[in-house]
């Protein structure tokens, strides 16, 4: 039967609809073995909230921002406070049989269960050491976003950008207009009537994970009518800067000849808080750092001890650590402790006024730098020397703070119990340094040396100078005594001499005999060429970092002792008391005693150690002998007026280095931080007003500088009460010689050298 046209027709339409059907289902019906899967649709950007919606700021007007770089005045330098939950856990320190039970598995554990972070230390490899992980990886991660929302919250609210044109957190997709690459940036703040955008950084660093991102964006054509402006919370690090520089010159100008990068020095300075309810928790970390460790005082804390604990012992360990923090990108979260302070600058600058049962505040200053590598490390080791020798002169009678090399006296070279601490040590070890850099100036390779030589007395050609006495003592140190506590401001060194002679021989018998005429101008000589050298050193020189500590450390214990009345019972118990058992010797130094110092000294003395030849072949020796007294000290307490011109701003910024790190307005360079000796809990010290007072009528007028006095037999000095001083002074050391609180201090600290110096010119054959 031949088919109808209607029939065909019929055939025909569902061929096509099986053929439809067969091609839907082998398209999207049936998976094909080993066809990879479409790639999902990235999601979409987020577009953000009004500023200040999102931050709850309210009633604050729309403000412009600067045209160009700028600094926030110094006058609104201030500090933000927000809560990191890691803080809670600051001083765990698990058995190892704690981090084995713990597994690796975090997620069973609660937030507030230690096991949890146990279980994340093991989980990760790239750290051996739990407490380097916990205070350089987890405590500063728990805290990164709500520092960084803290400090835009103040960003808005400040810097007024606020109304329905500032959006925060929307984010963009930055264009790579060299590779193509795509980079979703989530915006701090944008405002697309004005085309600013805004970056707020809660350190002084930009993120590393952000800066393809932001080149691409500096790159692109498309963005060409925005500008960028970074807004810095702390001091640009080196790092920054360079990025800034990069950004801007690769961005160029606006259409009005003004860059389209921009940064924003803000000066605001992080307190980061423990939850509420767990400040004094269990797991809370205290340190022996200048808290006597009795009583209330059970452990300091602070900034000051945060950044001394995060420090590490020795540059290899430092690089180790940022090489280690680089590479996930953490580095940016860590605060300037590692890496970013200079700790062979490390000086006590304040204590604070004493609370009852709350210890005592204090501040340290240190260099900051830019270089992490090149410093950073050895914290631990500065801070617990300041804090040691603080106690120990604390607990000794001034009259043993001495030490004295002199080759007549090998049973006399430093107090029994004082050799017994590092406090004693570093004077003695600066005693003999001090004789090694006067040889080193008197060379006369040297232009100072030969024209030390030159001037001279002669004897048939060759220079002659009479034994000399040569020691260091304080310059009148600057302090200000204010609000119950005392500012450490400058503390300089000098070195003085007077002519004397010892029984011990140096190689070669006595020198010349010199007039009473000739043995002046040979101290005057010595005076003019060789003693600015060596004092440069003492109060510059990175050996005598050391002495320099011990000596500031000195001034603060001195106004305690004097204080004695107002002070903690914990600190009175101390005074006086004799007992240094806590506070010994440290490692390496452990097997230490002055009578190695004195050997060594002996046979440098006696056999020679510096040998300079003169002109004519025949050799030149010198030698030194000294001590130290540190029992007094010179001062002048700074009048209120000129505390207020020179020095507004201290007192603020110590109220702010007791919890956190803190520019110093005052020393470009320098960073102050600190804490409380008996632990108090951060965020509870209103910092003090800018504007400082004072009553009565204070006096400039400096307290007698004391000679430097031979040591003697101890004796009995009671600990002093501190009578009203409506001039803003200090009270006298209690001994017979009054002497103001730095002057107790000076000349002891220091006279790195209450002792003796001899030079003696001899003649020999030249060595063949």
């Amino acid at each position: 039967m031949k088919p109808t046209r209607t029939s065909r027709w019929r055939t025909l339409r569902n061929s096509l609809l099986a053929l439809a059907c067969a091609t839907v289902i082998t398209i999207t019906g049936q998976p094909i073995p080993d066809t990879a899967e479409a790639a999902p649709r990235p999601p979409r950007p987020k577009p953000g909230k009004r500023c200040d919606e999102m931050y709850g700021v309210k009633n604050v007007p729309t403000r412009p921002l600067p045209q160009g770089d700028a600094s926030r005045a110094v006058d609104r330098w201030d500090t933000y406070d927000y809560t990191n939950p890691g803080l809670q856990f600051d001083g765990l320190n698990p058995t190892q049989a704690e981090l084995d039970a713990a597994g690796s598995d975090y997620k069973k554990y609660d937030h507030s269960d230690p096991r949890r972070i146990y279980a994340r230390f093991n989980a990760q490899k790239r750290w051996t050491s739990f407490p380097d992980y916990l205070t350089k990886v987890y405590i500063p991660n728990q805290g990164y976003d709500a520092r960084g929302k803290a400090f835009m919250a103040k960003v808005v609210r400040e810097m007024g950008l606020t109304g329905p044109d500032w959006i925060c957190e929307k984010e963009v997709i930055f264009v790579d207009p060299d590779t193509g690459e795509r980079h979703l940036r989530r915006l701090d703040a944008i405002n697309q009537r004005t085309r600013d955008i805004v970056e707020g950084k809660s350190n002084g660093s930009p993120d590393g994970r952000e800066k393809p991102a932001d080149r691409a964006w500096a790159k692109h054509r498309g963005w060409r009518s925005y500008r960028y402006t970074y807004v810095f919370a702390e001091n640009q690090t080196r790092d920054a800067k360079n990025f800034m520089k990069e950004l801007k010159d690769t961005a160029g100008k606006d259409e009005l000849g003004r860059d389209r990068v921009r940064s924003y020095n803000y000066q605001s300075h992080h307190r980061g808080l423990p939850p509420k309810g767990t400040e004094n928790g269990p797991y809370r970390a205290n340190s022996t750092v200048m808290s006597p460790g009795n009583g209330t005082s059970t452990g300091s804390r602070g900034s000051g001890t945060q950044v001394i604990k995060q420090s590490p012992p020795n540059p290899q360990t430092l690089k180790e650590q940022l090489d280690r923090l680089g590479r996930t990108g953490e580095r940016a979260l860590m605060n300037r402790g590692l890496g970013g302070i200079d700790f062979t600058t490390l000086d006590l600058r304040y204590i604070g006024k004493p609370k009852a049962g709350k210890g005592l505040d204090f501040a340290f200053a240190a260099k900051t730098v830019e270089d992490e590598y090149a410093a950073g490390w050895g914290g631990q080791a500065q801070g617990n020397l300041i804090s040691d020798s603080f106690f120990t002169f604390l607990a000794l009678q001034p009259n043993t703070f001495w030490v004295n090399l002199n080759p007549d006296e090998p049973n006399r070279i430093i107090d029994e119990k004082f050799g017994k601490t590092d406090a004693g040590r570093v004077l003695l070890e600066a005693d003999l340094e001090l004789k090694h850099d006067i040889f080193k100036a008197m060379d006369p390779e040297t232009e100072a040396g030969r024209n030390f030589m030159n001037a001279l007395p002669k004897r048939n050609g060759f220079p002659c100078w009479a034994g000399f006495r040569y020691w260091i003592e304080p310059e009148t140190a600057v302090v200000r005594e204010q609000d119950g506590g005392i500012h450490i401001l400058d503390t300089p060194l000098k070195l003085s001499t007077v002519p004397q002679e010892t029984n011990t021989q140096p190689p070669g018998g006595k020198g010349c005999d010199l007039t009473e005429a000739e043995t002046q101008q040979s101290d005057s000589v010595l005076d003019r060429y060789i003693t600015p050298i060596v004092a440069d050193k003492v109060n510059n020189g990175d050996y005598y970092g050391d002495l320099r500590r011990v000596y500031t450390a000195r001034v603060a214990a001195e106004w305690v002792r004097q204080n004695a009345t107002d002070m903690p019972a914990e600190y009175r118990k101390i005074i006086n008391s004799g007992d240094v058992s806590r506070w010994p010797l440290r490692a390496p130094h452990q097997e230490w005693t002055g009578k190695q110092v004195w050997e060594r000294y002996y046979k440098a003395f006696t056999e020679g150690t510096f040998k300079y030849k003169w002109s004519n072949g025949q050799e030149i020796y010198t030698y030194t002998v000294g001590g130290v007294d540190f029992s007094k000290q010179p001062k002048r307490n700074m009048n209120p007026i000129r505390f207020q011109t020179e020095q507004r701003y201290k007192p603020r910024t110590v109220g702010f280095a007791v919890d956190t790190i803190a520019d110093d307005p005052h020393k470009e360079g320098y960073l102050m931080f600190g804490g409380n000796s008996a632990g108090r809990s951060q965020g509870g010290t209103p910092a003090p007003t800018p504007t400082p007072t004072g009553t009565g009528n204070p006096t400039e007028k400096p307290t007698p500088t004391p000679t430097a006095p031979a040591p003697t037999d101890s004796q009995s000095i009671p600990a002093t009460t501190r009578p009203e001083d409506p001039d803003g002074d200090l009270a006298d050391t209690g001994s017979n010689t009054p002497v103001g609180l730095i002057a107790g201090i000076a000349a002891a600290a220091v006279a790195a050298g209450g002792g003796l110096v001899w030079w003696r010119r001899r003649r020999a054959n030249a060595e063949s």
